[in-house]
């Protein structure tokens, strides 16, 4: 039996995902505070100094050749930061003795506030985003992905809950929060606008079991992924950072106040091949999910459908990249390279075919023209 489509719960879900976007913008501006007064920071302007003080060709550090810097914290308690002369390039297995920044997670008092004022307004947004994605469910009677926009709506608030999980786990990711409020606002002005399409019920193919599990795991894992890119692009941020201090330049103010405050290179390096690394199994388990959903569907297992075929190679992407990891002379910025090449195909995968392409299978885009 399909029930009917409630209209009026979902203009109030798509009520919601405004607000949720409203508040977003608000964390927005709370984490640019957040950044710009705390690149004013103590930590901020030693770190410059050491960088611009060391000469060319000095070697690393030792551990008794370092600068202690106190930093207040907000309450009045204070905290003592080691930071070496010269800051080796982390990139290298045996160099991993570079500390991490603060992480986006203080500096001075003022700019922890904001941070704490933005990881706030950012909770906020999430439980009002989740309000949305529920009453679009409760709205269509049945799961709420089944076109771009509620996969959109639904792929935003899977990454954010992912940043706040990882939040509440007390790892350092407070860094994560800009990039990612600043991509789920595109990705939700993108959402309910271009993509946004009235409830309707699903064509006969969908209506399956494997509607939660197949599309479900999508999400988790385009959103899984999507960290672990963002991760891998500040590793290279950080490590050129890190390489140039320990060649003995000059970082610009830019690099010295924002960069720094990032964590070591091979801490991000390791968060983002750590959360590829767990990804990837569930993903492959994806791709045989809509395998046997489609012989259920079609009668055929595989039949190299144009969204089949980028799955298969966003998969062979990921592998590509464990496997490089896992070869030593393939680590560090190669093997980054890689995985931001894989999740390129994983977008392609999404919007390219869901958009472009008109002999596909997957023809459930619901883009209204």
């Amino acid at each position: 039996m399909i029930l009917a489509a409630e209209p009026g719960l979902a203009d109030f879900g798509k009520l919601l995902v405004y607000s949720a976007m409203a508040v977003y913008t608000v964390a927005f501006l709370a984490y640019i505070a957040e950044w710009t007064f705390g690149s004013r920071s103590k930590v901020a302007r030693t770190a410059a100094a050491l960088g611009a003080g060391a000469p060319p060709g000095k070697p690393a550090a030792a551990d008794g050749d370092a600068v202690r810097v106190t930093v207040r914290a907000a309450g009045g308690s204070t905290r003592v930061l080691t930071r070496p002369r010269v800051i080796t390039r982390s990139a290298t297995p045996a160099r991993d003795g570079v500390p991490d920044g603060p992480g986006a997670a203080g500096g001075d008092e003022r700019g922890d506030t904001y941070g704490r004022i933005a990881v706030s307004l950012t909770v906020l947004a999430f439980l009002l985003h989740a309000g949305g994605v529920l009453l679009r469910a409760l709205a269509v009677q049945r799961a709420p992905w089944a076109n771009m926009y509620e996969f959109s709506t639904t792929f935003s608030l899977v990454a954010v809950g992912g940043f706040l999980g990882f939040l509440a786990a007390r790892r350092n990711v407070r860094w994560l929060g800009l990039p990612l409020v600043t991509t789920v606002l595109l990705d939700l002005g993108l959402a309910v606008t271009v993509l946004y399409t009235e409830t309707d019920q699903l064509p006969p193919a969908l209506q399956s079991i494997w509607l939660w599990v197949h599309v479900s795991l999508a999400i988790v894992c385009g959103a899984m992924f999507y960290l672990g890119m963002v991760a891998t692009v500040a590793f290279l941020l950080r490590d050129r950072y890190e390489g140039r201090l320990a060649d003995g330049g000059t970082p610009g103010r830019f690099s010295a106040s924002v960069l720094e405050r990032l964590p070591s290179s091979v801490s991000l390096d390791k968060f983002a091949y750590r959360i590829n690394a767990v990804v990837f199994p569930l993903w492959t388990f994806t791709i045989i999910a809509g395998a046997i959903w489609a012989e259920s569907a079609w009668g055929r297992y595989w039949g190299w459908d144009p969204k089949e075929v980028w799955s298969l190679i966003t998969w062979l992407g990921y592998a590509c990249y464990l496997h490089a990891r896992a070869t030593a002379g393939w680590r560090g910025r190669k093997a980054a390279y890689l995985a931001i090449a894989a999740f390129l195909c994983f977008l392609f995968n999404y919007y390219g075919v869901n958009m472009f392409v008109d002999d596909s299978l997957h023809s459930y885009a619901g883009v209204e023209d």
